[in-house]
């Protein structure tokens, strides 16, 4: 028997954070033999001094185990650090994290982790149990809508070409090919994604920039001409929201501009006079100019994107004011935004931001860009409070992605369930709830490249041209490979995140290969329909919204988790191993509805070699 863990209820009856003022039960079994006459609490809130707490003897648990108890609260939000102290004959002992929330006496473990958020944090219930549909605008549907105030610079080409990639292709100007994919054509395919129960479209940016992927701001005040217009994204909210019940959220990206925008102007292409062009320019304290005017920071040493100073009041007015870009756009009846690289976000920024963002429409969501476990997560050289309740609602969650994929491609369940669990007990239940859970975005390689095909870390864009397609054999071996992926996708805490053409079986390695014009025509229908029934199960399942994660069962390449709220659970069992696996569920599983898969529910269930089962009851 373990001392403790932090991951079962008979340890802990809380496995998440927990809110300020909120108690939360420890409960730690020690071995009679130990002969332990007193045990406590260490607690360290992050940079402060620890603080002990005398637990109480609770009784014996059987014959050679016994109890020690005691509640726990924390006025402040933050991170608590903690482990028990155990008082012997033999000198005092520490019982620590080994891993996996597993607690042991060791010298050599670590802390457990205990986040405290306000008390008073909510986040938007509208996204709970919900869909995301992550579109990149210039790829997704051409409306054929004539636009004005187009630069002739632009190469516009014909729809499903492959994008440029070579450096002879872009004639020394990167990221200057278009297919002219704009919110007109989005607009045109609300029925299609009402199919796949889409409730959220998140849009890579849709400003004004000089390149195609347009994280490069020009102007925040004006949609790219290309796109399409102001009462276009009007008309796109309004209509989504209307006659389909989607929101629309945008791509804040506020870390930098292009060097190309009014703000800069380092061409002379806009009428206004940039911090590259004058001192006096009002944009000028923006920027942090090394030798000026030609030496500046820019992301990640890119000069094309010049850095700015978010700290900086006049930036933080004209981004987070009362008239500022933030409400400017929520006002045009956006439900959110997604901040690109938040982690390179002050947080005097962030904090702005979630005033500016709640203070005008209280329901809209804040999602950043964060790669690791947002929680722990140091970033100008401190630790970060995303999640605490001043700054974000919820993140990309990146470890989900990681976890769901590997599992299916590598088939190792403890690895999967530890990576889902550290998540789930280090998050708010709030945030977790809303986490935006990808397989595949922008940023990475399409979902059914990284599960059947090679791996493209470290190699070029010719490597990457050469393998972007997988073998026949492959891919119908991908498509039942996003199929399982999907499938935990879908049913995991959070939120799913589609990234177009996912749900067709687009193939691409990374960046422009990911990035194809939707493929309207050819795709693979029978992924399509897995999808839509995927979305309708979520759609008809409450547990999805808020249930409570329970794993059920985790041996090898086999697990198995349940969802659970106060009405109702739902059981997703999965095997990738070549062999049956049968493990007991319990008798209340004996009347339930099989939703997917085609196994008769009874207290044993049977999983034959990669098969999956999800089946629902009513408590």
């Amino acid at each position: 028997m373990q001392i403790f863990n932090s991951r079962k209820i008979e340890y802990k009856d809380k496995i998440r954070a927990i809110a300020t003022d909120e108690e939360v039960k420890l409960r730690i079994v020690v071995p009679r033999h130990m002969s332990c006459s007193g045990a406590s609490l260490c607690v360290h809130k992050e940079n402060e001094d620890s603080v002990h707490y005398a637990m109480f003897w609770a009784g014996m648990c059987g014959n050679d185990f016994e109890y020690w108890e005691l509640h726990f609260t924390a006025s402040t939000a933050g991170l608590y650090w903690y482990h028990f102290e155990l008082e012997t004959p033999w000198g005092k002992s520490l019982v620590k994290n080994t891993g996996g929330g597993a607690g042991d006496i060791t010298a050599d473990g670590v802390d457990f982790q205990q986040t405290v958020y306000d008390k008073d944090f909510k986040t938007p219930e509208w996204l709970k149990g919900g869909i995301i549909y992550q579109i990149f605008p210039d790829r997704f549907n051409n409306s054929g809508v004539p636009k004005q105030g187009v630069r002739e610079s632009r190469v516009m080409r014909d729809w499903g070409d492959e994008p440029f990639w070579k450096e002879e292709q872009m004639n020394g100007v990167w990221n200057n090919d278009y297919f002219g994919g704009d919110l007109k054509g989005i607009e045109e395919k609300l029925p299609y994604l009402a199919d796949l129960c889409v409730s959220c479209i998140y849009l890579n940016p849709i400003f004004e920039a000089n390149s195609n992927h347009r994280y490069d701001t020009a102007d925040y005040e004006r949609i790219d001409p290309l796109l399409g217009t102001e009462d276009d994204l009007k008309s796109l909210c309004k209509k989504a929201k209307e006659e389909y019940g989607i929101s629309i959220i945008l791509d804040g990206v506020f870390s930098h501009t292009g060097c190309d925008s009014k703000y800069f102007n380092i061409y002379n292409n806009y009428d206004s006079v940039g911090a590259y062009n004058s001192k006096q320019s009002p944009y000028f304290s923006w920027y942090k100019f090394i030798d000026y005017p030609n030496d500046y920071h820019s992301w990640w040493g890119i000069k094309l994107l010049p850095e700015v100073i978010e700290e900086d009041e006049s930036y933080r007015e004209y981004i987070c004011g009362k008239d500022g870009i933030l409400r400017k756009w929520l006002r045009c009846g956006i439900g959110g935004w997604r901040l690109d690289v938040a982690d390179e976000l002050p947080d005097i920024f962030l904090d702005d931001l979630r005033k500016a963002v709640k203070d005008e429409n209280e329901n809209a969501i804040i999602i950043g860009e964060v790669w690791e476990d947002a929680t722990t997560k140091f970033a100008y050289g401190e630790r970060r409070r995303y999640l605490l309740g001043e700054q974000l609602d919820s993140v990309m969650n990146y470890p989900f992605a990681n976890a769901v994929l590997d599992f299916v491609k590598f088939h190792n369940a403890d690895v999967f369930f530890d990576s889902v669990l550290s998540i789930i007990e280090n998050y708010p239940p709030q945030v977790t709830n809303v986490l935006m859970n990808h397989i595949g975005t922008h940023d990475t390689e399409r979902a059914i490249n990284r599960l059947a095909g090679e791996d493209c870390e470290g190699h070029n864009r010719e490597w990457q041209y050469e393998h972007n397609k997988l073998s026949a054999y492959d891919y119908l071996h991908g498509i039942s490979m996003m199929k399982c992926a999907s499938l935990l996708q879908y049913t995991l805490p959070g939120v799913p995140s589609l990234y177009y053409g996912d749900e067709v079986g687009m193939q691409g390695l990374k960046d422009p290969f990911n990035r194809g014009c939707m493929q309207w025509t050819g795709g693979n229908e029978e992924l399509l329909r897995w999808y839509r029934r995927l979305g309708e199960i979520r759609r008809g399942c409450k547990a999805f919204q808020e249930g409570e994660f329970v794993p059920v069962y985790c041996s090898h390449k086999t697990i198995a988790y349940k969802r659970c709220d106060n009405t109702s659970e739902v059981l997703v069992a999965m095997n990738l191993d070549d062999m049956d696996v049968t493990f007991n569920i319990g008798a209340e599983w004996e009347n339930s509805y099989t939703l997917l898969g085609d196994i008769t529910p009874t207290s044993m269930l049977t999983l034959p070699p990669y098969h999956y089962a999800v089946i629902t009851r009513i408590k």
